[in-house]
């Protein structure tokens, strides 16, 4: 991937759905260019697909969440199966420092979400848990 891959993606990211032809305007390359690095990207896996983003007041009734996870041993794998099985779980990021996973979190609503929670701490492989609400969301 080289710089000009990059710049598509930073464009994508910021609106999936624009057309290739303003991404070449943008980028000063041809949209054949643009629509080939896009292909490329797709069939070469790392573009995994496109979807929607909410605005945060479109869903506001949903509670989120990000829970920090310390997983016992080498059990990251057995604990990254599991939590594929929660429909509350939206993402898991692998980091360093103190904790091991970071997970996004949504649910309906407090009682969803405190029974995800409950269920979360009982996955054989997890040593310890901290979640901290989101209450406002920001744009960069």
């Amino acid at each position: 991937m080289d710089e000009l891959d990059r710049r598509i993606i930073a464009l994508l990211r910021a609106d999936g759905r624009t057309p290739a032809a303003a991404l070449a305007k943008a980028l000063k390359v041809s949209r054949g260019t643009v629509q080939n690095r896009i292909d490329r990207l797709t069939a070469d896996g790392v573009i995994l697909g496109f979807t929607v983003r909410l605005h945060p007041e479109a869903d506001s009734g949903r509670v989120r969440a990000v829970m920090s996870i310390a997983v016992e041993g080498r059990k990251a794998q057995a604990v990254l199966r599991a939590l594929r099985g929660f429909p509350e779980v939206e993402a898991v990021h692998a980091t360093n420092g103190r904790w091991d996973l970071v997970a996004e979190l949504a649910a309906a609503d407090l009682a969803a979400f405190s029974r995800a929670l409950d269920e979360i701490r009982l996955v054989d492989g997890i040593a310890s848990t901290e979640t901290s609400l989101l209450l406002e969301s920001h744009r960069l």
